[in-house]
């Protein structure tokens, strides 16, 4: 259920980013600090668990600031 979660984020993100570039800096910023609550908490967790907790939070993260970025990517490559 989470990873489609995030994968509808990432989408909406994307498509925030390709229509209004500066107002989906907010959105982004927000999702990707909550994935990095996530994550530090995951990895407060002793040894390899704590590495195999926090990883699903931080790779949605970096998931999450490439679909922002591939949004104003292709907005700046547009003709018009």
């Amino acid at each position: 259920m989470m990873v489609v979660g995030i994968i509808a984020v990432c989408v909406v993100i994307a498509l925030l980013a390709f229509f209004v570039p500066r107002l989906s800096r907010h959105p982004q910023n927000g999702t990707q600090r909550t994935l990095g609550l996530g994550s530090r908490a995951g990895s407060k967790a002793p040894g390899p668990l704590g590495r195999l907790l926090s990883k699903p939070f931080s790779s949605s993260s970096r998931a999450v600031g490439r679909s922002g970025s591939a949004g104003r990517r292709a907005r700046g490559r547009m003709p018009f």
